[in-house]
């Protein structure tokens, strides 16, 4: 009798042990599923340290992040985290040097391999938002070349793909979204790109920005359709400018043959101060509803989610150019939050 129930104690705890072990894996998953991520955004003097960064976005369950450039203190604090990463490299000096294929293997040596065991590196970011017709173009698919070639000698390229980050300023005649195309000068400078990304199996990645559109447009932008609270479809189809704009860029991607590439959206935001439209309620709005918007899909690409990083983690006073620059953040600098939000 008592080997009996000590038997069956045993064989109960065994049972346990494997169906926590079963969901705690089920739970990995989901999380590394989620849709959303953060932009880091590191332009600021008043910021916490690194280490509590990673912890703030574990906290919130933000289980992806984009840095701008390939700070080692940012990577230690990264180790073990579980948050998947999009690592950028720095324009323009960092993507000139990168067009030596001896530069980019050092790069990758120094700044990938070392992290790559602990540190779940998703995307490399080679440049963001470089314009054709800039000194830095002409470098940017020498440097995802090299970059790619550096990351399968470190045998990762099953792990991270290599692409990079342009904004919408590259389409024209974006409305309807299914009329939109790459700009003349755009054509030249995406076509390899496109091909590139294709042959690897990698996304575009892509800045959308439904504020600067409205913000630049409002005579026939409703702020509604930026913020998602507009009721029933316009006459393109379409209920939110996030959408048309994304479906924009899918629309030039088909016309330039990358018909089979997704898009990933490396930052969407909306600030809070600065400019017009920019309260801390529409900031709100906004954010709350594209984190439940991304869990879908688009009228072009339905079947979802959108892979979707915020911008960003904090308002940045050093950052440079208009005031709304300065006020994307969804943090306060002492890691209270700015909106009440559900991350994932």
């Amino acid at each position: 009798m008592d080997t009996f129930f000590f038997t069956r104690n045993i064989t109960m705890s065994a049972t346990i042990l494997l169906l926590l072990g079963v969901f705690s894996s089920i739970g990995l998953q989901f999380a590394g599923a989620q849709p959303i991520g953060v932009c880091y955004g590191a332009n600021g003097n008043n910021l916490p340290s690194k280490q509590d960064v990673v912890n703030l976005y574990k906290s919130n369950r933000i289980g992806k992040m984009r840095i701008y450039d390939p700070d080692e203190a940012t990577l230690q604090a990264l180790r073990g985290s579980n948050i998947e990463v999009i690592l950028g490299v720095s324009n323009p000096n960092d993507l000139q040097s990168l067009t030596n294929p001896s530069a980019a293997i050092n790069w990758v040596n120094k700044y990938v391999k070392p992290y790559s065991n602990n540190v779940k590196f998703k995307y490399i970011a080679v440049g963001n938002e470089v314009h054709p017709g800039e000194a830095a173009a002409s470098s940017v698919l020498p440097a995802m070349q090299n970059i790619q070639k550096a990351i399968a000698a470190a045998n990762l390229q099953g792990q991270i793909k290599v692409s990079t980050a342009i904004d919408t300023k590259l389409i024209q005649d974006s409305y309807p979204p299914n009329k939109a195309s790459f700009t003349n000068p755009a054509k030249g400078y995406m076509q390899p790109i496109i091909t590139f990304l294709s042959n690897n199996g990698a996304p575009l990645l892509a800045n959308i920005y439904p504020y600067f559109a409205y913000a630049n447009d409002q005579k026939n932008i409703p702020l509604a359709y930026a913020l998602f609270t507009q009721q029933g479809k316009n006459d393109a189809g379409y209920q939110n400018l996030f959408d048309a704009l994304l479906d924009s860029v899918y629309a030039a991607l088909e016309k330039t043959g990358g018909s089979n590439i997704k898009i990933v959206v490396s930052e969407s935001g909306w600030p809070s101060a600065g400019g017009v439209g920019t309260t801390v309620g529409n900031a709100g709005t906004y954010y709350k509803n594209l984190i439940n918007h991304a869990k879908g899909g688009t009228p072009k690409r339905p079947n979802g989610p959108i892979e979707t990083y915020l911008f960003a983690m904090f308002d940045e006073n050093l950052k440079q150019g208009d005031e709304t620059e300065r006020h994307f953040g969804l943090f306060n600098p002492n890691k209270s939050p700015k909106y009440q939000l559900t991350f994932n």
